[in-house]
């Protein structure tokens, strides 16, 4: 990325928020001229004091009080306004870039939301905290100087006229700072854009690996990886500091220069100066305004300097945010819905195809239906394909080939979150928030508390959680790790059952939970099938033995239906795959975790 190329994104950037915010970018724009013009002000009361008063006064050896309350007046009033001015650049600065960080935190939040599960499963959770978080400071950093650089644009070219009015030979001596400042400018740029790129990269980088550390603590502390994933974050958090290090530097060594820059033509124009007064071409007032109105460029130039200071970064972190917002592969969604209640939902997969990697398909040609009302078990190995088909039955990810209905619709034809209303996951792995019992089963919906108890009941929660200190009130805790494996599995079934879903999918749901608590689950749901129509991926017999007929995949294929007997009699592969599970939970006594026998 060239130095040209930066300060023209950079501006680009900026054009953004002006546009999207110019109320509040006017208002500061014009707190920053009034400002700028008041500081020339100043220049000019100086001038005149030292024309009208102070030579006078040595010459005189005395000064007139009408003068002297004009002076102090003309100062006070100047100062006052400038003040003014300050406020209204600060606030209008400080309210513009805060309101486009929330602005375009929530377009990437939104976004998340928008993309389908394929997408997140490319992306590092710690680089997509980052794009929300350290990448949208980045992207607005500039907004704070830029009220300032603005107004002091016009404070620099009152200025510049000022100078040139009062001596033109002083005003273009001073003005030689300029093209010294635009090189010192894209030098900057030059050295620390690269250096910005790899800092936000390596942001993400670092906060994708506290976040595998925090979620795998369990791995870690029982493996004993304490010390290898210390110096894993520290050896990434090192690097992060040694680019941040160079970065400071350069910036540590172009500010000073920017700032003396100025300086240097204020000597450049005393020195002029107090040869054209020995020689009569000036007057002495003229150059005190002249050195005195460079002093004043020497803020802009500073001001200007600070903003293209802060483009490297500003770029690096748009375009990361960028590359989130404009990502494609959002799911198309339909107009239609269906009926909340009543009897189960019809459910029809016909030639479903899937594949994370074309190379490798994960689900081929698969067709099956299952009648409202009905159970089916879907039975396989690792790998079979039975966690996507489950992803797919959700519409977490959409097939590549074929098509899924519910109630003779299309998935895709549906209404967005129209799905949701009728059908509900379980996933294996519960998850809960911090949050009370009542809230992790109701997340926010208007359900009383009789409907959750209901849930509870069929999900064989309800006694553990009335034994809880606060019953329904109690807080869970982080994940819900106040709670057994088996008692977060029933919870998370409550969430689903509390909606009353017309299709139920669960994903191996009650694997955490003993064999006599999970009968009595599937005997309560299958109590209530009239409701509900049950896809249940399985590998206890107990289990598979409960639905109306089973769906064995291998390799991604459907290479068998039928009930639990008739498999068992005519599939060799089926038999083994269902007993092999039950001699290695015998072997294994298959120990209850504590709190999953109530």
């Amino acid at each position: 990325m060239s130095e040209g190329a930066t300060t023209r994104e950079g501006f680009g950037v900026l054009w953004v928020a002006i546009k999207r915010e110019r109320g509040i970018f006017a208002l500061s724009t014009l707190g920053s001229v009034l400002f700028g013009a008041l500081t020339v002000a100043d220049a000019w009361v100086l001038g005149w004091a030292t024309d009208h008063v102070v030579l006078p006064a040595f010459r005189d050896g005395e000064i007139g009080s009408g003068l002297l309350v004009a002076v102090v007046a003309l100062f006070l009033g100047v100062a006052i306004l400038r003040a003014v001015g300050i406020v209204a650049r600060r606030l209008g600065a400080g309210i513009m870039q805060y309101r486009m960080q929330a602005h375009y935190r929530r377009d990437v939040t939104r976004q998340y939301l928008r993309l389908p599960m394929e997408w997140h499963q490319r992306h590092p959770t710690g680089q997509l905290l980052s794009n929300a978080n350290s990448d949208v400071e980045a992207a607005w950093g500039p907004i704070a100087p830029l009220p300032m650089a603005v107004g002091t644009v016009a404070m620099m070219v009152i200025a510049v006229a000022q100078m040139l009015l009062s001596d033109l030979v002083l005003a273009l001596v001073g003005l030689l700072v300029f093209p010294a400042v635009v090189a010192a400018n894209l030098f900057y740029q030059r050295l620390a854009s690269p250096l910005m790129t790899r800092a936000q990269q390596l942001r993400a980088e670092v906060s994708e690996i506290a976040h595998e550390s925090f979620d795998g603590a369990m791995v870690v502390k029982t493996l004993g990886r304490e010390a290898e994933e210390t110096r894993r974050f520290a050896a990434k958090a090192e690097e992060l500091r040694d680019v941040n290090i160079r970065a400071g530097r350069i910036r540590a060594a172009f500010d000073p220069a920017l700032a003396a820059l100025p300086n240097l033509g204020v000597l450049l124009v005393l020195a002029v100066g107090v040869e054209r007064v020995l020689n009569g071409q000036s007057v002495a007032g003229d150059v005190v305004t002249v050195a005195y109105l460079l002093t004043i460029v020497s803020f802009p130039i500073r001001s200007i300097g600070w903003l293209l200071g802060e483009f490297p970064r500003s770029v690096v972190g748009f375009r990361r945010v960028s590359a989130v917002l404009e990502a494609t592969g959002e799911m198309p969604y339909g107009a239609r819905s269906l009926p909340r209640s009543g009897h189960g939902a019809l459910l029809e997969l016909e030639h479903v195809g899937y594949a994370y990697d074309p190379e490798q398909p994960v689900l081929q040609d698969v067709t099956f239906a299952v009648e409202p009302g009905r159970t089916v078990a879907v039975v396989g190995a690792t790998a079979a394909g039975k966690s996507t088909l489950t992803t797919l039955l959700t519409r977490l990810v959409d097939p590549d080939r074929g098509v899924i209905r519910v109630d003779g619709v299309d998935l895709r034809d549906l209404a967005q979150g129209r799905l949701a209303e009728v059908v509900a996951v379980v996933p294996q792995t519960a998850f809960l928030f911090d949050d009370t019992v009542r809230g992790n089963v109701t997340l926010g919906a208007d359900v009383s508390d009789a409907e959750v108890w209901e849930a509870l009941r069929v999900a064989q929660a309800d006694g553990f959680v009335a034994a809880l200190p606060d019953s329904l009130d109690t807080r869970l805790g982080e994940r819900g790790t106040s709670l057994s494996g088996g008692q977060r599995q029933r919870i998370s079934l409550a969430r689903a059952l509390v909606r009353h879903p017309r299709l139920l999918v669960l994903d191996d749901a009650t694997s955490a939970v003993d064999p006599e608590v999970e009968a009595r689950i599937l005997g309560a749901l299958r109590a209530g099938a009239a409701d509900s129509t049950l896809v249940v991926v399985a590998y206890r017999k107990a289990t598979i033995g409960l639905a109306d007929e089973v769906v064995h995949l291998e390799d991604g294929r459907i290479v068998a239906r039928g009930t639990h007997e008739e498999l068992l009699a005519t599939r060799p592969s089926y038999a083994r795959l269902v007993n092999a599970y039950e001699q290695h939970a015998a072997e294994q006594h298959e120990p209850v975790e504590a709190g999953d026998a109530s």
